[in-house]
């Protein structure tokens, strides 16, 4: 292996670690919203629900 790809590896494992310690210092409502922004299904129900709430489409909460 040359040099060079060695020490792309290298950089990438330091930005790997650099993630993981990132990722367990998320709160609790932090990694919820980070899972909820991943989550391609979840993330186009909400900008949808938000669209209708904006053309007020929304049912209010006493007719729930």
């Amino acid at each position: 292996m040359s040099e060079a790809l060695r020490e792309m590896d290298k950089i990438e494992l330091i930005n790997i670690e650099r993630l993981a310690h990132l990722l367990k210092s998320l709160t609790p409502a932090e990694l919820e919203t980070l899972e909820i922004l991943l989550d391609g299904e979840a993330y186009k129900t909400i900008a949808q629900s938000l669209e209708e709430l904006r053309e007020g489409q929304g049912i209010p909460i006493d007719e729930w």
